[in-house]
């Protein structure tokens, strides 16, 4: 029912017949369906309720008229199941009851027994039903970003536990990325093997490293995870915020789609990616609270940019802000929707 729907048109650099448009984070804190829902439970066990999750994954797409959805998870899930004790707090994030940081902390990690799984396959089986034609999208946090809050405890921005391991130990810290790896591989195939039309591996602390850093300590993993759903035939996003001098290596990791954050524009992207990868991206955030008249441009200048791609699916430069207004997406969505796709390099229909 979705071979023929616009994102994975996009995605395959095919013509589409509307230019599509999902949004990261667009089931979450913006929705008032999505706070209601979410009432009295938290965030993980929202995630690993299978009716719940599937009811927040397609909110965003009933209000919004969005091109996917994403499945609703979080990316501490897969550390959840295999049982690291780790829970997200509140106005902080996810926290673990025992950082890792040594050789026997890491000989303590558990396997993922793949009957886990079966809270993230049902979700995903009842998302796929309930969207019909809608693609829906999977994902993970990639094993760099995944192995951070294991080796911070905590979130912090600057990383510095994490950045003095991969630096000082990086025989520890390749073990611990392998046992990552690992788990977040098994994650992505049971939400593709429920049903998922394409994945996303997501980086949100990606941004802090240096191309060397990257290059030697971060890209062997995120390919090893990239490699082991390319049996699977679905189209493979990689995104890292604050990623724009790292776009070629996250690239040659393994993806297919290459989601391109706030701080490059999009003609640079492709410029940076030889004109040869289609783009996802890349309105930034901040933007959605600025006059409609800046916005609109903004989403046009985008869509154009977008246009001198192989193919573009719109979306954000991160994750929607908790404090939007949900009817400015759906304007956006309407207005993506309005101005006519290519239909060859550089022309439109």
């Amino acid at each position: 029912m979705t071979a023929s729907a616009p994102l994975l048109a996009a995605y395959a650099g095919r013509p589409v017949s509307r230019r599509p448009v999902w949004f990261m984070r667009q089931a979450g804190r913006s929705l008032p369906e999505y706070r209601a829902a979410r009432a009295g439970t938290s965030m993980l066990q929202a995630c690993l309720t299978p009716e719940l999750a599937a009811e927040i994954t397609v909110q965003p797409v009933r209000r919004h008229d969005v091109d996917a959805g994403i499945f609703f998870s979080d990316i501490v899930v897969p550390l959840k199941l295999a049982g690291v004790d780790v829970e997200i707090v509140p106005g902080v994030g996810p926290v673990l009851a025992e950082p890792v940081r040594t050789t026997a902390d890491v000989d303590r990690l558990p396997e993922l027994d793949p009957e886990a799984l079966q809270p993230v396959r049902e979700g995903v089986a009842l998302s796929v039903e309930r969207l019909g034609g809608v693609p829906l999208i999977g994902f993970a946090g990639a094993p760099f970003t995944l192995a951070s809050y294991l080796v911070e405890g905590r979130p912090n921005r600057e990383l510095p536990t994490t950045r003095a391991l991969l630096t000082d130990d990086p025989q520890l810290w390749n073990r611990l990325q392998a046992w990552v790896a690992g788990i977040t591989t098994s994650f992505l195939r049971a939400q593709v093997e429920a049903g998922a039309q394409a994945l996303q591996l997501f980086d949100s602390w990606v941004g802090r490293l240096s191309r060397d850093e990257y290059e030697r300590a971060v890209q062997p993993h995120s390919a090893a995870v990239l490699a082991g759903v390319a049996d699977l035939g679905v189209p493979r996003v990689h995104f890292g915020t604050g990623s724009g001098d790292l776009l070629v290596n996250m690239h040659a990791a393994g993806a297919d789609v290459m989601g391109v954050a706030a701080d490059i524009s999009l003609a640079l992207a492709n410029a940076r990616l030889g004109g040869r990868v289609p783009l996802q991206g890349n309105l930034d955030p901040a933007l959605l609270r600025a006059e409609p008249a800046v916005l609109e441009a903004s989403v046009r200048q985008i869509c154009a940019e977008g246009d001198a791609a192989p193919g573009h699916v719109f979306n954000l430069g991160h994750g929607v802000p908790p404090d939007t207004d949900p009817d400015v997406l759906t304007r956006i969505v309407e207005l993506v929707h309005s101005i006519p796709p290519k239909t060859t390099a550089g022309e439109t229909a």
